[in-house]
């Protein structure tokens, strides 16, 4: 590398354009053994920093929306599940429904794929710049009931009520606090801050009909009900579950 190359890598790293330093070199070498016009040259390296740019600001609001794991729509196993619409989840797919602040609902029994298509659709709102954030039913309300009794909740409830897309997993999976009415009316706090105003998708394995006796109140849960289905798209999974599948195939072939 020659002087001048050294010094135009030390401004580009002075300038923040981490990216183009880093590929400087080979990027010259490249460009003087094909003879490659300088404006295309400037492109290419600013595309490759705007690309590293866009990466680090994915990473950071996948960071920001605390996942647990990063699912893919390309790992899903369509074939398996026959009674989900494809090419429902793939419109779903284009976060069309964040852009309307449209509600999701997916409902069925444990294993058929909820929270996978769940996640997999808030990891793309992640990559697209969106402000998302993950949060179990369970863990949303022992939050909210820990900023209730230390007179936090307003700061609280904004941690969900900021994101473009909030996705409240596994609804009714935990019973153990459901004798608290508090957790119905929290619930209804946060739906019915978000509604019309964000995305808020939802995994449920229990009935609607049930969410009054899983948050502890049936009629303020009723209102929240209410503000859950309307304006929102409801995809019903009745189908069997994957993990008692991928069970006995493993077994099986043992």
């Amino acid at each position: 590398m020659s002087k001048h190359e050294t010094g135009l890598q030390q401004l580009f790293l002075e300038l923040g354009l981490n990216r183009i330093a880093a590929v400087l070199d080979d990027e010259l070498g490249r460009a003087a053994a094909d003879a490659t016009p300088v404006t295309d040259l400037l492109q290419r390296l600013l595309s490759l920093e705007y690309d590293a740019r866009m990466e680090r600001r994915a990473e950071r609001r996948i960071k920001e929306a605390k996942m647990p794991d990063r699912k893919l729509l390309a790992d899903f196993d369509f074939d398996f599940q026959k009674n989900i619409d494809k090419r429902q989840i793939m419109e779903l797919a284009t976060l069309e429904f964040a852009k309307r602040k449209q509600g999701l609902v997916f409902a069925g029994n444990s294993g058929t794929g909820k929270s996978h298509i769940a996640k997999a659709l808030l990891l793309i709102g992640c990559r697209q710049n969106h402000r998302c954030r993950y949060v179990t039913a369970t863990g949303m309300l022992k939050e909210l009931l820990a900023g209730r009794a230390d007179n936090s909740l307003d700061q609280k409830l904004k941690i969900f009520l900021a994101p473009e897309i909030l996705l409240i997993d596994e609804v009714g999976f935990d019973r153990l606090e459901q004798h608290d009415a508090a957790n119905a009316c929290l619930f209804h706090k946060v739906i019915d801050g978000r509604y019309c105003k964000g995305s808020t998708i939802i995994t449920t394995n229990i009935d609607f009909k049930q969410l009054g006796d899983y948050l502890g109140d049936p009629v303020i849960t009723t209102a929240t009900v209410d503000r859950m289905i309307h304006h929102s798209i409801i995809i019903s999974i009745e189908g069997p579950s994957w993990r008692l599948h991928e069970s006995r195939r493993l077994n099986s072939a043992k």
